[in-house]
């Protein structure tokens, strides 16, 4: 699994990447977690602020995208803000070891966690061997 986004780093450490169809708005690469289990990988991303609505997780010409749009919660606007929450995106190039159409995805407290299971033939299994 590859990633396909050109990031930038700023100031303040983060890296900002940007969508190549939308110059106007900012974007944050989410810190990200790979895992490799048995059965596929599990990647988990970074997303505070951001709620089921405002996230886009897709899967299209085996590139994996994550965009996630954060939004304060406060009910009114707000009489002074010392930080502005921006928006997150990320792809990644998928192989042809994962099984896209099983792909599933669930955000809790902030940190979205995908499941990427593998295909049935980059499994690893047993050979049974015969003597005779």
């Amino acid at each position: 699994m590859a990633e396909k986004t050109v990031a930038t780093a700023t100031p303040q450490h983060a890296q900002v990447a940007t969508e190549g169809t939308r110059h106007q708005e900012r974007y944050i690469t989410p810190p990200v977690d790979i895992y490799e289990t048995p059965d596929g990988l599990v990647v988990m991303a970074d997303l505070p602020g951001v709620t089921r609505e405002n996230l886009d997780v897709r899967v299209d010409s085996n590139i994996l995208t994550i965009r996630g749009m954060s939004r304060h919660t406060a009910p009114s606007d707000p009489v002074y803000r010392e930080y502005e929450l921006i928006n997150f995106f990320r792809q990644f190039e998928l192989g042809e070891k994962i099984d896209q159409g099983k792909i599933s995805a669930e955000l809790k407290h902030g940190v979205l966690r995908l499941h990427l299971p593998k295909a049935t033939e980059a499994k690893a299994r047993q050979v049974e061997v015969r003597v005779g």
